[in-house]
C-alpha cells in the first residue's frame, strides 16, 4: 500500500436526488424505460426472433433446477443479466414501476436458487464444470461475472430497500474472501478481467463492511506482481485454454499483469479491462486516501486522454485483443472502440471528478457520451454497435479482407457476447448520477443536461432547476430554491469546446476570469430563493487537427460543434467519400433539421471532390489528369449515423490548404 493522504472528495450527488428533464436526452431516458430494457429482457429470455441465442436467464434456471438442459453462451453470459437488473435497478431509483419491480424480484429468486451453499454463483461453472471452478481465472471471468452482479445488488438494494439480491452479493463477496489471499489454502491471484475491484468498494459504501475495500485492495496491489500468477496458475491446471484445444499463451500486457499498477506507464492490452481497473484503483485511493495509487490514476488518464483516444471519446485501437496499441496509432477503419471501452472511462472521468474536480475529466467524459456511447444504439433501441468506426466503407468491412471482419457496417439485433447494449442501458437509466457533485461547499456542474436536483448542504436544502439548450445551442440557466439564504459556491464546467464563455446573476453580468479553476467558474455569494445563473458559451464549429504523430489523420481534419463529433455519410454526399476536401477557407454553417433523425443540427460547407475522367481499366497511370469538382459537403453529429440504411462514412476528411 502506498502512502495514505487525508482528503476530502467530491460526492456525486445521488440519481435519486436528480431528475433528468431535458429537451435531447429525454428522447433517451424515455427509450431505455420504454423501450431498451423491455427489448433487452426479451433478448435475454431468447425471445427476439431472428437475433442471436443469448441463453443468459434459462442458464440461471437451469443452475437453480428449475429447468433441464445445458448451459449455453460464454463463460461470462450471467453478466448480461447482472446489467440489465443494475439497469432496472436505476429506473426504479427515478420512478417507481411496481410490474418492473415484481419482473426483477422474481429473477432474483431464481438467481438466489441458482447460488451454492458456500455463496458461490456462477451458472457456467455450476452447470458445465463444477469441478473446475476457480482453476482459470486468466480466462474465465469468475470474479468480473460476480463484480457485476454485486453491482447489481448494490444497485438494486438502493433502489428498492430490499435486501434480496444484496445478501446474495454479501455472500457471493464473503466467499471470495474466504478464497483469496495469503494465507494457507488461499488462492493469491486475481481475475484476468478487472471488475470486481470497483464492484467490491461499491458494497464497502453500501454495507460499511471494510473488509470488502480491503479485498478490492489486495486485488489491485496483487495484480502484475512477480512470480506471474497466470503463468502459475496455468501451469497447475497443465496450460489448458478455455477457448480452444491448444496450450495457452499468455501475455502479460494483454492482462494489465506486465507490472505492478504503479508502475504501469501506459494503457496497454484489453481496453476495457483498462478503464474498469482504473476506476477500481481511483475508488480505492479516494476511500483510502493512498496517495501513489491517486498518481498511478492520474498517469494512465494522461496517457489515454493525450496520445491513445480518439476523437469520439473511442479507446482501444486495435481488433486484435480489443486492445490499446501504442502512442498516437489511432487508424480509423480497423479500429475497435468498444462501446463499453468508451463506458469504461466514463466510469474512470467520473472517480477522478471525486477525486480532483478539473474540467479536464468532464471534458472527456461528456465527449465519450456524446459521440461514442450514443452511436452504439440506434435510434429504435433495438439494434447495437460492438465496435465504433470512424471511417467505414460496407463492400470492405463485408468482404473478403478478413482484417476489417469486426467492422458492422449497421447496427446489429443483439450479439453472442453482448456485454455492450445492457451496459448502454445500464449507464443512461443512471445519467443523472454523472451531471453534479458536492466537496465541502462548492457544488460542481459538470454536464449541461436540463432537470431538477436537489441536496443539502449542511443545514441548507438546495434545489437546482436547470434549463439547457445543449448539444445544439450553448446556453444553460440555473434557478436556484431554498427555504432560507445559504452560502456556498456554484461551479460550472467551462467546456474545452467553448473558447469564450459567460456568466449572468440574476442578470447582471458576473466576471468570471479571475475565478476560474480547473476549468469551472466558482460563482461564491450567499444565495436566496429565485437567484438565476445563466451560461452562455460561445459554439462555434471547430475545424479540428490530430497531433502530427496520428500518421493515419496527416492532412486530414474533422468538425466540432460543442461536445459533438461530425462525420460525412454517403446518404448526404454520395460514394467515395476519400475523395472529398474541405478547402480551409470554405465557410461552414449549422443549420437544424427538425425531421432528419429525430432532429439533429446539420453542417453544410462549399467543398469539393477528386474526380478523374475516363480512367479506363488501368490499375496505375502516369498520364491521369485529376479535376476538382465543387461538391456540397453534408456533416451531421457521429451519433446519428448508420440511422438511415447501410453506407460509407468518415469523421476525417483531407484538407485542401
Amino acid at each position: 500500500m502506498g502512502q495514505a493522504v487525508s482528503k476530502v472528495h467530491a460526492k456525486p450527488v445521488s440519481l435519486k436526488k436528480v431528475k433528468i428533464t431535458d429537451d435531447f436526452w429525454n428522447y433517451y431516458i424515455h427509450l431505455v424505460r420504454d423501450v431498451v430494457v423491455p427489448y433487452q429482457w426479451d433478448a435475454i429470455n431468447d425471445r427476439v426472433e431472428g437475433a442471436e441465442r443469448s441463453g443468459a436467464v434459462s442458464n440461471f434456471k437451469i443452475a437453480a433446477g428449475l429447468e433441464e438442459g445445458e448451459f449455453y453462451g460464454y463463460v461470462f453470459q450471467d453478466t448480461d443479466v447482472a446489467k440489465w437488473l443494475e439497469a432496472v435497478a436505476y429506473l426504479l431509483e427515478t420512478k417507481p414501476d411496481a410490474a418492473l419491480e415484481q419482473v426483477a424480484d422474481e429473477m432474483i429468486e431464481i438467481i438466489g436458487k441458482a447460488q451454492q451453499p458456500s455463496g458461490y454463483l456462477n451458472t457456467f461453472f455450476t452447470i458445465k464444470e463444477p469441478d473446475k471452478k476457480w482453476t482459470n481465472l486468466t480466462e474465465c471471468h469468475e470474479l468480473y461475472s460476480a463484480g457485476h452482479m454485486i453491482e447489481a445488488g448494490v444497485a438494486y438494494y438502493r433502489a428498492t430497500g430490499k435486501r434480496n439480491l444484496l445478501d446474495i452479493v454479501c455472500r457471493i463477496a464473503d466467499d471470495i474472501a474466504v478464497v483469496f489471499g495469503d494465507g494457507p489454502g488461499q488462492i493469491a491471484g486475481y481475475d484476468g478481467h478487472q471488475e470486481v475491484e470497483l464492484a467490491l468498494v461499491k458494497l464497502y459504501e453500501a454495507t460499511g463492511e471494510r473488509k470488502y475495500l480491503e479485498l478490492s485492495s489486495y486485488f489491485i496491489d496483487k495484480r502484475g506482481q512477480q512470480p506471474s500468477f497466470f503463468e502459475a496458475e496455468a501451469d497447475r491446471r497443465g496450460r489448458t485454454t478455455h477457448w480452444s484445444n491448444n496450450k495457452i499463451h499468455i501475455d502479460p500486457e494483454y492482462f494489465q499483469a506486465h507490472l505492478p499498477v504503479r508502475e504501469q506507464e501506459a494503457a496497454a492490452g484489453h481496453a476495457v479491462r483498462v478503464v474498469y481497473m482504473l476506476a477500481g484503483m481511483a475508488d480505492v485511493a479516494r476511500e483510502t486516501g493512498d496517495e501513489s495509487l491517486m498518481n498511478a490514476c492520474r498517469k494512465l488518464w494522461d496517457n489515454i486522454a493525450s496520445k491513445q483516444m480518439y476523437i469520439t471519446g473511442g479507446i482501444g485501437s486495435m481488433a486484435q485483443g480489443e486492445a490499446f496499441s501504442f502512442d498516437y496509432d489511432l487508424p480509423n477503419d480497423t479500429v475497435y472502440s468498444e462501446t463499453c471501452a468508451s463506458i469504461g472511462l466514463i466510469f474512470f472521468a467520473h472517480r477522478m471528478l471525486q477525486l480532483e474536480p478539473s474540467s479536464k475529466y468532464a471534458d472527456v467524459m461528456e465527449r465519450a457520451l456524446y459521440n461514442t456511447v450514443l452511436a452504439g444504439m440506434s435510434r429504435d433501441g433495438r439494434h447495437f454497435f460492438y465496435v465504433n468506426p470512424l471511417e467505414v466503407m460496407p463492400d470492405v468491412c463485408e468482404g473478403k479482407n478478413k482484417n476489417f471482419n469486426h467492422v458492422k457496417p449497421v447496427r446489429q439485433e443483439w450479439f453472442g457476447c453482448a456485454c455492450c447494449p445492457p451496459n448502454i442501458a445500464r449507464l443512461l437509466a443512471s445519467l443523472g448520477e454523472y451531471l453534479y457533485s458536492v466537496k465541502e461547499n462548492t457544488i460542481y456542474s459538470h454536464l449541461y443536461i436540463g432537470g431538477e436536483m436537489e441536496l443539502s448542504l449542511g443545514a441548507a436544502k438546495v434545489k437546482l432547476n436547470q434549463q439547457s439548450s445543449m448539444p445544439w445551442e450553448g446556453s444553460a440557466r440555473f434557478e436556484v430554491t431554498l427555504e432560507q439564504p445559504a452560502a456556498f459556491t456554484l461551479a460550472l464546467r467551462i467546456p474545452d469546446w467553448s473558447a469564450n464563455a459567460s456568466v449572468l446573476v440574476n442578470g447582471e453580468a458576473y466576471a468570471i476570469a479571475d475565478k476560474t479553476v480547473d476549468g469551472y467558474a466558482r460563482i461564491d455569494r450567499q444565495w436566496v430563493s429565485g437567484d438565476i445563473v445563466e451560461l452562455t458559451l460561445e459554439l462555434p464549429i471547430l475545424r479540428v487537427r490530430s497531433n502530427p504523430l496520428v500518421k493515419q489523420n496527416a492532412g486530414k481534419v474533422a468538425l466540432q460543434r460543442g461536445p459533438l463529433v461530425y462525420c460525412v455519410e454517403e446518404a448526404d454526399n454520395g460514394q467515395q467519400l476519400q475523395q472529398l476536401l474541405l478547402p480551409q477557407d470554405a465557410k461552414l454553417a449549422a443549420s437544424y433539421e427538425k425531421e432528419l433523425i429525430g432532429g439533429i443540427q446539420v453542417i453544410k460547407a462549399e467543398g469539393l471532390k477528386l474526380q478523374f475522367e475516363q480512367w479506363g481499366s488501368q490499375l496505375y497511370r502516369s498520364d491521369a489528369d485529376a479535376a476538382l469538382k465543387p461538391a456540397s459537403l453534408t456533416f451531421i453529429p457521429y451519433y446519428a449515423w448508420a440511422n438511415r440504411g447501410k453506407g460509407e462514412m468518415a469523421v476525417w476528411v483531407k484538407e485542401r490548404l
